[in-house]
């Protein structure tokens, strides 16, 4: 008699204490939601974000504040995406970096970047250019391989940090090449495209957000194209593969929406739905195009394949050009 009262009353406090979790779910949003980036403000990654959150703020009916959490090749916004109350209240926007990581640095991440999170949606893929500043002696990538076989470790490329698209595809490069040039890492793509613009840096791989409007603007020079159909942003720009270095296509980094391990299923169901839309907006599909994005969007089942392909292909690169980074 007293073990089944006990019984009882045990089951009566788990659903009192799971009711307000799933009350919850179901008002949800109530409250602001963090987006948080990993890497600095005015990159590519930051500019997609920021464009989809003014979006999801409307649909939601509640604000979509972008966070920038820099460092570590954007591990210290993902570690504190996994450390947080999975209520759909603080989310990742990640790119690459995300599954490369656990790749390059599996001691200092520890995670897995599909199981250890909740995939939301794949906004878009960013392919990469090769930039150099407008007035760099270097006018075409053929020059710039000359002048790194003539002088090698003096040609040196940016990145938004170790392991990044950008690190990788110039050590890709590199190999492929048969250069060696010097790596020189920056706690995000914008600050790494700045000093390619001073001419302090002499060229980088950058996702193709907002490269045009510094074309444009008389402040970068485009040397080459990730993609092999190349770019209609820069139809006299030649691919990588015109060049004859393969390997570039699937180069580029994606970008796209966490939520942490746990999350209630309808509150990933809302926000996937949510981001849905946004991206389907004549008006924001523009303006992301327009920056160079290619949108992507679709189910959460649709952003966990894209990981996997993607996390195998960057394990080929990383093997290819022996990327080591040093903790």
């Amino acid at each position: 008699m007293i073990n089944k009262l006990i019984s009882r009353l045990s089951a009566t406090v788990l659903l009192a204490s799971a009711a307000p979790l799933v009350l919850a779910a179901s008002d949800y949003p109530t409250k602001p939601i963090e987006m948080v980036v990993g890497y600095s403000a005015g990159g590519p990654t930051d500019v997609t974000a920021r464009v989809l959150a003014t979006e999801l703020s409307k649909d939601l009916g509640q604000s979509v504040v972008v966070s920038n959490k820099t460092g570590g090749a954007s591990l210290i916004a993902t570690k504190e995406i996994l450390q947080s109350a999975p209520d759909g209240y603080k989310l990742l926007f990640a790119s690459l970096g995300h599954n490369v990581n656990p790749l390059i640095l599996p001691e200092q991440a520890n995670y897995d970047p599909v199981t250890d999170f909740e995939p939301v949606t794949l906004v878009a893929i960013q392919p990469l250019v090769v930039v150099t500043a407008y007035d760099s002696p270097y006018d075409s990538m053929q020059s710039l391989i000359e002048a790194a076989k003539k002088e090698p470790g003096t040609i040196s490329f940016g990145s938004a940090g170790n392991g990044g698209s950008a690190h990788l595809a110039a050590e890709l490069l590199g190999l492929s090449a048969d250069v060696d040039m010097m790596h020189v890492p920056f706690r995000g793509n914008a600050p790494a495209l700045a000093e390619v613009i001073a001419g302090r840096v002499s060229f980088m791989f950058y996702p193709s957000v907002g490269i045009a409007e510094q074309v444009a603007g008389k402040r970068l020079r485009v040397l080459a194209v990730g993609p092999s159909s190349g770019l209609d942003q820069f139809p006299d720009a030649p691919t990588m593969a015109e060049l004859g270095y393969q390997g570039f296509d699937d180069a580029g980094p994606w970008v796209g929406l966490f939520a942490p391990k746990g999350t209630p299923a309808n509150v990933l169901d809302r926000l996937n739905q949510a981001m849905n839309t946004a991206l389907e907006k004549p008006a924001v599909r523009e303006r992301l195009e327009e920056l160079g994005n290619v949108i992507v969007g679709g189910s959460q089942q649709t952003f966990v394949e894209h990981l996997q392909k993607s996390t195998a292909t960057m394990k080929k690169v990383i093997d290819a050009a022996d990327v080591m980074v040093q903790s």
